[in-house]
């Protein structure tokens, strides 16, 4: 039997409410498609998924894929035709990327890495569905002194007793069990080790590095660098990674793990000091405590990514001007959530 060919694909993207979700569910719809968001709102928000809530084209369901679901029992879902039309693509993006709550989700964050990935897992076998997932660049752990960059073949080392090992060797498990469901049950996978990312819907006051900096710069408050003045790290602005994403997504035969990610090396003090600048702010710049969830990383080789013709284009200035803009605008809104 032919497979039917639809006007518009039914795409599930799970934490569809978060930062770098909810900027994915808004392209997708802008290509044409429709889209199914599920978040918990654990550490997603309403907010951000506000905007797309009037379009047809979009249907939200508040459910953690932690626990088993079935999207053919909501009636919402009707004008999708899912019984029929199935799910074409799935973005698995669901688990708690809380930098100063890590504490809080760390059991829900251990499930998110096995229990949500089964459960979406099983779902796409069951609708045949192509499914991309966004692992992290925690699974090559540390960044090496002698050599920053990492390829995607090279094998990290992790403590998977560490108090962080929920989210870092989760998602090296998680990676594992994707593979697994490709070899036993042959569906289309896609596998997106995501570098640091940053740009308008970030949360606040949790240690994220580029909004709280803007925030407080605005305010003429401390600029606090978590991690000390020598902290060093790479940005991709959220629309690079987004195109990123659906260009993986797209790809006609799987490449593999790749990285997704700016190679720039950055001082997190001139990121600072760009910002202050920017905001024509008098904050200060001072050193602030470690924090679990928040270390120094490896920079991505992304020849594999430049392969598939993906690069990351847009300048800091100028996705630093976009967020800047954004919280200017959203300030007081942004205060009292």
């Amino acid at each position: 039997m032919a497979t039917p060919i639809f006007q518009h694909k039914n795409i599930l993207v799970t934490g569809g409410a978060g930062f770098i979700g909810s900027h994915l569910c808004e392209r997708l719809m802008e290509d044409g498609h429709h889209v199914i968001c599920i978040d918990n709102f654990s550490t997603g928000d309403v907010s951000n998924i506000n905007a797309l809530m009037q379009n047809n084209s979009f249907r939200f369901i508040r459910a953690d894929v932690n626990e088993a679901f079935d999207l053919e029992s909501y009636p919402e879902l009707a004008p999708f035709k899912i019984p029929f039309q199935g799910i074409q693509e799935i973005y698995h993006l669901a688990c708690p990327t809380a930098i100063k709550k890590f504490n809080d989700f760390k059991v829900q964050t251990l499930l998110s890495n096995s229990t949500g990935n089964y459960h979406v897992l099983e779902l796409a076998r069951k609708f045949r569905s192509k499914i991309l997932f966004t692992s992290s660049s925690v699974v090559y752990g540390a960044r090496q002194s002698k050599e920053p960059q990492v390829k995607e073949e090279e094998i990290g080392t992790v403590n998977q007793l560490s108090p962080r090992a929920c989210y870092d060797e989760g998602k090296r498990f998680a990676e594992t069990m994707f593979q697994t469901y490709k070899d036993v049950h042959g569906i289309e996978t896609r596998i997106a080790r995501v570098f640091r990312t940053y740009g308008p819907r970030m949360p606040l006051f949790d240690g994220h590095l580029i909004p709280d900096f803007v925030l407080d710069a605005l305010d003429g408050k401390d600029l606090v660098l978590y991690g000390g003045k020598d902290f060093k790290t790479s940005l991709c602005y959220v629309t690079d990674v987004i195109d990123g994403l659906i260009r993986l997504m797209n790809t006609p035969t799987d490449p593999g793990p790749v990285n997704l990610g700016s190679d720039v090396d950055l001082s997190l003090e001139t990121v600072a000091k760009q910002i202050v600048s920017m905001t024509d702010s008098t904050s200060n710049i001072v050193p602030g405590d470690d924090l679990l969830f928040l270390s120094e990383l490896a920079l991505p080789h992304i020849e594999k990514m430049k392969n598939l013709g993906w690069f990351p284009l847009v300048r800091l200035e100028d996705g630093l001007r976009q967020t800047i803009a954004y919280t200017k605008a959203n300030k007081l809104l942004l205060r009292t959530l």
